[in-house]
């Protein structure tokens, strides 16, 4: 159970841990997801007592060998206690997942659809990040 996820008794974390998940806030947000450097970054908006979110964490574990070969840099927010942050990135329900590259938001998730879905949302992730780096003649590794 929520094991360094002070104040937030009765939220399971093992998602978090599974997954590496950095925790992020309004004030950590930017500084933090450019710790992520050139990898593809995923920031997992949850909410305290939120079912849908539970049922994503809990499903996500359930196939945690698939989901780690997506080779993501995870980060989690409590858009609940945080709502800056739900108001930042214009949320209207979570679990939402956004993706980021050096720090440009690529797309997002909203809701946890299953595995098929989210692996789609990572791919079209990576096409705009190829696409990005195509039009300023970057090539993988450069």
């Amino acid at each position: 159970m929520a094991a360094g996820l002070p104040g937030m008794a009765g939220v399971d974390g093992t998602a978090f841990e599974a997954f590496s998940m950095r925790e992020l806030t309004l004030a950590t947000f930017d500084e933090r997801l450019r710790e992520a450097g050139d990898a593809l970054a995923v920031v997992f908006f949850w909410g305290v007592d939120c079912f849908n979110c539970e049922v994503a964490k809990k499903t996500m574990l359930a196939q945690r060998e698939a989901i780690q070969s997506l080779d993501l840099r995870w980060f989690h927010a409590n858009v609940y206690a945080d709502m800056a942050l739900g108001k930042r990135f214009g949320l209207h329900g979570v679990p939402t997942f956004v993706f980021f590259h050096r720090g440009k938001t690529l797309g997002r998730a909203t809701g946890w659809h299953g595995l098929p879905q989210f692996r789609l949302a990572v791919a079209a992730a990576r096409e705009k990040i190829a696409a990005a780096q195509a039009k300023t003649g970057l090539q993988k590794g450069s």
